[in-house]
């Protein structure tokens, strides 16, 4: 597990290094923290050991609660519904406590999100 991880952790970095590139703002799903974060809960690795002071993106992040009305287990998503909040308390906690404004994601239509996200990095 802890090497599945720490690849994802070098995947996100790669991922990170060629989105300095890009103009304009920048969406990642899952990345260097979520997989740094993944690396705490499951096999103790601390967040400094993973980060160092290193904060990479900018300060607002955006989670999306889990949603047990559209939830489902498949071959990208093993675990079930409480591994998927327990996943989601710990991200938003390690979000907050590096200093992230966490947005959480209404449970509402794609339409209704995506409107929500763009007013919310208009304001910043």
């Amino acid at each position: 597990m802890a090497a599945f991880l720490r690849e994802a952790l070098s995947v996100a970095a790669m991922d990170l290094e060629g989105a300095a590139r890009d103009a304009g703002p920048v969406f990642f799903d899952r990345g260097l923290i979520d997989a740094a974060a993944a690396l705490q809960r499951l096999c103790g690795v601390s967040l400094a050991q993973s980060l160092g002071e290193s904060r990479p993106y900018g300060r607002l992040v955006f989670l999306a609660p889990p949603w047990p009305d559209i939830y489902g287990a498949d071959e990208a998503r093993r675990h079930g519904f409480p591994e998927a909040e327990a996943e989601y308390a710990h991200l938003d906690a390690t979000y907050r406590a590096l200093g992230y404004e966490v947005r959480l994601l209404p449970r509402a239509s794609v339409a209704e999100r995506a409107d929500f996200v763009l007013q919310a990095i208009h304001r910043c």
